[in-house]
């Protein structure tokens, strides 16, 4: 007989949201993981003693970590998929039909809070994965990523146009929400640009987000993004320090600041950083004596413009005499010390010919400068550059190599695709760091359950063939003492 269910609501009924929230399920193991009490403290400053209550601070930051844990990156999004789901309602606190805070709410507290309340959490989750014996600290992998900023290129205005808009654009700001811009890729925005001047960052910046950067790399367009360093400690993948910069920092500027953080991150749990590995981006001698200071063993492989020898060039260096020797004998002598004209930090050291040394050489032509002589380039720091490049160029450095590449994209990958960052939903450099390290923490998490619960599964297998053995025993003893009994009856 075919069956047709009836279905009519009940007027009353009995509900504890908690019985119905498995023990294993994720967010009943976080919420029972997870302390954010502090916050309660740190975010006193930012309310007074009178008027309506806000959103309580651990149910705000439990929803930024539920938009990074699901992939949600818009606010009202987040409100409307956590009023469907009973684990994230447990996890928050919660009962079935109790309203959640209004969307515009999570922005403008997002706003409020500082930088440190994120940090701090983004710590305090760090500590819990050290504590569980899941980093070690010896080894981290460096990278960064652009991440595309909630902003267009084609709104960017010239900068002094923007000083006189300035007060009105953030009055404006003020008052519309965080949600994405769509992106722009029809036909005739690209056909707009083509007919303007192409903006830069001297020149041109966002109104709605005048910290984001016009910047590229290989396999990306040219937009306005924000740049993330991270590093990654390669024994287990966690993420061990996230920042964000401009688009267009260079990283190789940047790595003397991400090694301060780092080892800082290291050091409040007692755990020593022995080595860094980076790819060439990060290379310059400002970057290792950086490295050389913290007393850390680097692998970063020397620009591809990086020349560790001449000899193809014709030219013999002598270390005593600090020249370099041609071919035909003559001597270059250091001269002096240039500096860059964009990079005063950048120092260079000039190697030249005398006029009358190059006079009669039959190379002249196609060696010496229209000037008549031969000049020679050299880095201030070649020293540490030969360095760097015995370390990468041992055999331990190719292993490292292959260690950096698998270790932190793997990362990047997952914080992109699957934890809410393929985009800065809100406006700002300070705003975006926020959101990085809400990204990273949420990640951190995942992995950290994860790892929490396979020791559990081995201790159950380990169990189970103990009683295993144990029951075969009893029936092995039993077969016995029945043998012994049926021999007695003869």
């Amino acid at each position: 007989m075919q069956g047709k269910k009836a279905h009519q609501e009940k007027l009353f009924i009995q509900f504890q949201l908690s019985n119905h929230i498995p023990a294993d399920n994720f967010y009943r193991r976080l919420k029972k993981l997870l302390d954010l009490d502090f916050l309660y403290q740190s975010t006193s400053k930012h309310y007074g003693k009178e008027g309506q209550k806000s959103i309580d601070p651990v149910v705000f930051m439990k929803l930024m970590l539920v938009g990074y844990l699901e992939n949600i990156p818009s606010d009202r999004r987040i409100i409307a998929s956590s009023a469907m789901r009973m684990d994230i309602l447990y996890f928050l606190g919660h009962d079935l039909g109790e309203e959640l805070p209004w969307h515009s709410t999570l922005s403008r507290t997002r706003k409020l809070y500082g930088e440190e309340q994120f940090i701090t959490l983004f710590k305090q989750v760090l500590k819990l994965c050290i504590n569980k014996g899941l980093i070690s600290g010896k080894r981290q992998s460096v990278d960064s990523a652009l991440i595309p900023a909630n902003a267009s290129k084609h709104s960017m205005i010239e900068r002094v146009v923007m000083e006189d808009a300035s007060v009105f654009t953030q009055e404006l700001n003020d008052n519309i929400e965080d949600e994405p811009v769509p992106s722009e890729n029809d036909e005739e925005s690209n056909k707009d640009d083509q007919d303007k001047a192409a903006p830069t960052n001297q020149t041109h910046v966002s109104p709605s987000d005048p910290d984001a950067r016009l910047t590229t790399k290989p396999g990306k367009p040219m937009n306005l993004y924000y740049r993330t360093q991270m590093s990654v400690d390669t024994k287990s993948h966690f993420i061990t320090y996230i920042q964000a910069f401009p688009g267009n920092a260079a990283d190789n500027v940047s790595l003397p600041e991400i090694l301060d953080r780092v080892v800082e991150n290291m050091n409040e749990n007692d755990l020593q950083v022995k080595e860094i590995l980076a790819d060439t981006g990060y290379s310059s001698g400002e970057a290792i004596r950086a490295l050389i200071g913290h007393d850390i063993e680097g692998y970063i492989p020397n620009p591809g413009n990086y020349k560790h020898s001449r000899e193809e060039e014709g030219f013999t260096y002598d270390a005593e005499n600090d020249w370099y020797t041609c071919l035909n004998g003559v001597h270059l002598p250091f001269r002096r010390i240039e500096s860059t004209y964009n990079k005063p930090t950048l120092q260079k050291k000039i190697y030249e010919s005398n006029i009358s040394d190059c006079k009669n050489c039959p190379l002249k032509n196609t060696c010496a400068n229209a000037k008549g002589f031969k000049k020679l380039v050299d880095s201030m720091d070649k020293y540490l550059y030969q360095y760097m490049q015995q370390r990468v160029q041992s055999v331990k450095g190719k292993q490292m190599k292959l260690l950096r590449s698998s270790t932190v994209e793997p990362v990047f990958g997952s914080l992109i695709n699957h934890t809410g960052l393929k985009r800065i939903n809100t406006k700002g450099l300070k705003q975006a760091n926020k959101c990085m390290l809400i990204a990273a923490t949420a990640y951190n998490l995942k992995k950290l359950l994860k790892n929490m619960i396979r020791p559990i599964k081995v201790v159950q297998k380990q169990l189970a063939h103990n009683i295993n053995d144990t029951l075969n025993n009893i029936l092995s003893l039993s077969g016995q003492q029945y043998a012994l009994k049926s021999l007695s009856w003869f």
